[in-house]
């Protein structure tokens, strides 16, 4: 039995992985500020699912602040990984306030390095972002492109954190981490993005908004296939940076209608102008994940979409009237 902290534990990714680690009988310490980046109903709804969990002690604090590192239950442990999930997410958002952003995936990620460095042999593992590798990547992306040419704030943020990182690395002899994610989804995921906007729109019969003409094609990958991959990335690495990120690209057209598909209803769509923060595509070259951890994505498109479709369809009580900006 191994002693984990995880951040940003009511969050979509780190709830999961955390679910994974509680039922492999692990114990997880788990961090959350509990902000209002997106309906706090969605937090809330994974919070108490891990508090009925053995093994899980919550902590509401923001990583941010330097004070966080003298709490007893992070002053008190030897923990054996540090998961660093962390982060105010959302290239948009980023460019309204980048200053949150810098606070909470830089100064935060600084913050968790130290404590790392203060557990003897500790693992270090930080979520970091597709959208760092910019406008003209090649496809499909290897974690040899240029990541030095950030469309916004949000991955900007992400390549400091990813130096910090290497710079304790170098240090300290941490045992890091970098595992850049391409575009999750799955149930309970976060109703900023396409695919829990899509399935709630189309199932209770709301316009569809899309920026642009729909032709913009994503990476997917489902939470399940991520929160294995974060685990796998507990074993020794020394420091690297890895790509987990789904096989199949699909437009958002194409999304459109798979979901239509699923459901048996049908879209109404309104375009509108293209955002500038946004990448044209993603597209993930996984094969370094697959050789050193043993990686790859086992949910297809269909699969995982249907997953998220049943739980909604189950919460749909409640999650029909989560907000979705």
């Amino acid at each position: 039995m191994s002693n984990y902290l995880i951040t940003g534990a009511a969050g979509f990714i780190g709830a999961r992985t955390a679910e994974f680690l509680l039922e492999q009988g692990h114990t997880v310490l788990g961090i959350d500020n509990l902000n209002h980046a997106y309906d706090p109903r969605m937090k809330q709804y994974r919070l108490q699912k891990l508090q009925a969990m053995p093994g899980f002690t919550f902590l509401k604090a923001d990583i941010a602040e330097k004070a966080t590192l003298e709490d007893p239950n992070i002053r008190q442990t030897h923990f054996h990984g540090v998961i660093n999930l962390a982060a105010r997410a959302g290239v948009r958002f980023s460019v309204e306030d980048p200053w949150v952003f810098l606070e909470s995936n830089v100064t935060g990620t600084l913050n968790m390095l130290e404590v790392a460095r203060r557990s003897e042999g500790c693992k270090f593992i930080l979520a970091s972002t597709s959208s760092i590798y910019g406008a003209n990547p090649p496809y499909p992306t290897p974690e040899t492109a240029s990541s030095s040419e950030p469309l916004q704030p949000y991955a900007a943020s992400k390549k400091a954190a990813e130096v910090l990182t290497h710079s304790y690395h170098h240090l300290y002899g941490i045992d890091s981490a970098i595992l850049r994610f391409f575009t999750v989804y799955g149930p309970a995921g976060r109703p900023d993005l396409a695919l829990f906007r899509f399935v709630q729109w189309i199932l209770e019969g709301r316009p569809v908004r899309i920026n642009g003409d729909g032709e913009q094609s994503r990476g997917f990958t489902y939470i399940d296939d991520i929160a294995r991959g974060i685990i796998a990335a507990l074993r020794p690495t020394g420091y690297e940076i890895i790509n987990l990120g789904g096989h199949e690209v699909i437009t958002i057209n194409g999304l459109v209608s798979l979901i239509e598909s699923i459901t048996g209803k049908t879209a109404t769509v309104q375009y509108g102008p293209p955002n500038p923060a946004d990448m044209f595509t993603n597209w993930a070259d996984v094969s370094k994940a697959r050789q050193m951890l043993g990686w790859q994505p086992e949910y297809d498109m269909r699969r995982g979409t249907e997953k998220l479709v049943e739980w909604y369809l189950q919460e749909r009580s409640w999650a029909k009237d989560v907000l979705t900006p």
